[in-house]
């Protein structure tokens, strides 16, 4: 049997595994997120070969900082066709189009947060990665072709010196990064905030870019791993006006850091009661929510 048709018959399996779980999913809830889960996943699949090829192409013509922009936009349509989920952006005044370069910065729930991302995703934007998946194959060659900024964290005394590189080659390229500053998904039931590590805030005041708060709603009641809920529906998410660094120091990054959650954490709770039509309360934070560990871990995920 060839390549092509062994691949052939393998995706006519899968869709038909797949639409057999959607069908089932009426009578058995359960079905419905293993059919989504299984949709999710051959569509990630598809839009990874799919980003390698963009990167390479748009590579040669000089375009590379749009790599990860087209791959994205790519898996939010996948994603819309196979699974019926999307994310709403609410971005009145434009920012992700008129503010370059910046730190972006979102809420992390779950893995569905790569969808968020496939729908917000600015042009001239990238993720950050550590310098170690540099030399991964094809993820770190795609990371590359694409124009990942990596940060160097085995070789960095603290959060700042992790940011250096990062922040020279934001200001030499006018390439945005976004990151998610809580380190870890919180996958909770609830609109909460793991505390912010600094890494985000150390790179926005070393180079010199305004810092763009991306707030996503709790979506737990289209996805909660924990009860095996997985479910279409469309999820809202507003871009905040961008937060200006110029003129800060390191020594302003703590309170930079908690005045930012905390304007986060109010603008998801208000989200949240209106998508899911019902009042909540802002939760309580211990401490100032904010990581104080030194070391270059505390930069990123």
């Amino acid at each position: 049997m060839s390549f092509s048709s062994a691949l052939t018959y393998f995706l006519g399996g899968y869709a038909a595994l797949v639409v057999a779980f959607y069908m089932l999913s009426s009578v058995f809830p359960i079905a419905g997120f293993a059919a989504r889960t299984l949709a999710a996943y051959i569509s990630l699949i598809i839009c990874a070969i799919y980003g390698a090829l963009a990167s390479i192409v748009l590579r040669i013509f000089g375009r590379e900082q749009i790599a990860q922009w087209t791959t994205a936009r790519a898996f939010k349509y996948i994603m819309a066709l196979t699974t019926g989920i999307t994310f709403e952006i609410i971005d009145p005044k434009r920012h992700l189009d008129t503010v370059r370069p910046a730190v972006f910065i979102g809420n992390h729930q779950t893995e569905l947060d790569v969808l968020m991302l496939g729908c917000m995703f600015p042009k001239y934007c990238s993720v950050t990665a550590k310098k170690a998946l540099k030399n991964v194959p094809f993820l770190g060659w795609f990371m590359s072709l694409s124009g990942t900024v990596f940060i160097d964290r085995k070789n960095s005394k603290d959060a700042r010196d992790a940011m250096a590189g990062a922040a020279s080659e934001i200001q030499r390229r006018k390439q945005s990064v976004y990151m998610f500053p809580e380190g870890t998904r919180s996958y909770a039931k609830d609109p909460e905030l793991l505390p912010f590590k600094k890494g985000a805030f150390h790179l926005a005041v070393q180079a010199g870019v305004p810092i763009v708060p991306v707030v996503v709603a709790n979506y737990s009641h289209v996805l909660y791993i924990k009860k095996f809920v997985f479910k279409s529906g469309k999820i809202p998410v507003k871009v905040l006006d961008p937060i200006p660094t110029a003129g800060l120091k390191s020594e302003d990054v703590d309170e930079l850091t908690r005045n930012t959650r905390e304007l986060m954490l109010k603008e998801m709770v208000a989200l949240t009661e209106k998508i899911q039509n019902r009042p909540i309360a802002v939760p309580a934070t211990s401490g100032d929510g904010v990581v104080h560990a030194s070391g270059a871990d505390a930069t990123l995920s």
